[in-house]
């Protein structure tokens, strides 16, 4: 049925594993219940239906109006109830799982979870492998992929905002796009943004996730790709020396909003003008 596959203008989280997508699916709701609970509070069901079958039931029930109005109100409640906070939808690929997400930010989420694990280095999946945020989809077509982009990297790259960056490409069940065209379009529209974008394969502050399945293209930009093993649960429990080294960047959730961000690098700026006087 509608929105129960991956589409254009879906936001949510991708997520790979090896077989066992059901399995998958469960850790995921049961992964992401967890931590969206604990950034956004407890997620908030429709309680219509509750509602109206307590105090409308003493009123007249031969009142049409009254009982045509009490069903579409089952009908929104029931429609309202479907638009969960997390909602598995068919990826269009195996195994891969694509859980959408309303009224929230995937980024952040994927981030706090990612940067729980590797702290505490708690295991806590054993199906799921790669947890991929994606905060916005188009057409897997070069032009819509060019226009869509425009615009949706602008938080991060364009002038004043900057950052080194990479590009990284995954297609699945797709065979009409070429890898380096892309990488090659899409590099050239950060750098259009603001020439001081440059590119960082080592250790980038920002990594651009392409991920395309079938005619939809999936897209995020996100910090410490490289520290958090590219988004991989299993690695990011594991002990590793280099962890010591760094330390993963931290943004707050208001962060996420523009005018912060702008209030941020107003900060940022001061206090570097700061320590430059006093150097």
């Amino acid at each position: 049925g509608a929105g129960r596959q991956l589409e254009a203008g879906m936001r949510g989280i991708l997520i790979t594993c090896n077989m066992n997508e059901r399995k998958c699916v469960g850790e995921a709701y049961s992964l992401l219940g967890e931590y969206g609970d604990l950034l956004y509070g407890p997620e908030q069901f429709s309680d219509h239906e509750e509602r109206l079958s307590g105090s409308d039931r003493e009123e007249d029930e031969d009142d049409v109006e009254a009982a045509v109005k009490k069903e579409v109100g089952q009908i929104r409640a029931s429609t309202e109830q479907k638009l969960r906070r997390f909602q598995s939808v068919e990826s269009g690929a195996n195994n891969v799982v694509f859980i959408r997400t309303q009224g929230i930010e995937p980024e952040n989420l994927v981030h706090h979870i990612l940067k729980d694990m590797h702290t505490t280095k708690k295991k806590k999946t054993r199906v799921i492998l790669r947890m991929l945020p994606i905060s916005g989809t188009c057409k897997a077509f070069m032009e819509d992929m060019k226009k869509y982009t425009e615009t949706f990297f602008e938080p991060w790259f364009k002038a004043p905002n900057k950052g080194t960056f990479q590009i990284v490409y995954k297609a699945r069940n797709n065979s009409h796009m070429s890898r380096e065209e892309v990488i090659k379009e899409l590099a050239g529209i950060v750098g259009s943004l603001n020439p001081e974008n440059k590119v960082d394969l080592n250790n980038p502050q920002y990594t651009i996730v392409v991920e395309i399945i079938k005619t939809v293209c999936c897209l995020s930009v996100v910090r410490d790709y490289v520290l958090f093993r590219k988004y991989n649960l299993q690695e990011v429990v594991k002990s590793n020396k280099e962890d010591a080294q760094q330390n993963p960047s931290s943004v707050t959730e208001e962060q996420n909003s523009e005018v912060a961000k702008a209030e941020t690098e107003e900060q940022e700026k001061s206090s570097k003008e700061v320590k430059e006087e006093n150097k």
